[in-house]
């Protein structure tokens, strides 16, 4: 389970809050998910992408999330839990180990997104059941731990102009361009409906002539 060819079944478990934080602490920028997902794929096949996050009510959180749907990935929420002492929580470790250890029956490599090392004791489980496992983060917030006892690790600060969006740019840059099959087609109908209107303009801009 240590090479990678074009039949393994591939499912993505991504721990929004973690690349979130990391993107911004190193960078000051946003991830492009995009980008992020055609990398881990690697022409192998999608089964599921999934990403959790914690609902905060934030300007512009909407357009993220319709930024990750729109790009083919399935989004768990859960609201962001603030205690009296002004503390904020709001992870998904437990819930995306149930998710990855159950989607695994039906997939050959799981590929968490996250560099925390809470899920080293994941790793370990899904490496037993004979699973390939691999992450993909920002080397410099990711668990040394993680790191070791992954088959591959993917490290985003390589090529950060890749992989981030920068701030002037907004949030809704980079999703066009090529989408792997197994990503929603959602985009492809849009496309199609934007060329049709296109295509009747130019008719009666003939007409008129």
């Amino acid at each position: 389970m240590n090479i990678k060819h074009k039949n393994q079944r591939v499912a993505i478990f991504i721990d929004i809050q973690n690349l979130y934080h990391s993107a911004k602490n190193l960078y000051g920028a946003r991830v492009n998910f995009r980008n992020l997902l055609l990398e881990a794929i690697e022409n192998r096949q999608l089964i599921r992408a999934i990403a959790y996050v914690a609902k905060s009510d934030e300007p512009g959180e909407a357009s993220f999330f319709d930024v990750l749907e729109k790009t083919g990935i399935e989004i768990r929420i859960k609201d962001l839990q603030v205690y009296p002492d002004g503390t904020k929580k709001g992870d998904w470790d437990v819930g995306l180990a149930v998710d990855a250890i159950r989607v695994s029956q039906t997939v050959d490599v799981i590929i968490l997104v996250s560099g925390d090392g809470d899920f080293v004791p994941l790793v370990e489980y899904l490496k037993a059941l004979g699973k390939r496992v691999e992450v993909i983060s920002f080397g410099r917030t990711t668990s040394y731990r993680l790191k070791e006892i992954v088959d591959d690790f993917y490290d985003l600060d390589e090529k950060p102009d890749y992989f981030l969006i920068k701030p002037t740019k907004g949030i809704a840059e980079g999703i066009t361009g090529k989408i792997p099959k197994l990503i929603k087609i959602k985009l492809k109908k849009e496309d199609n409906k934007s060329k049709d209107e296109n295509n009747d303009e130019k008719g009666d801009k003939k007409d008129e002539g």
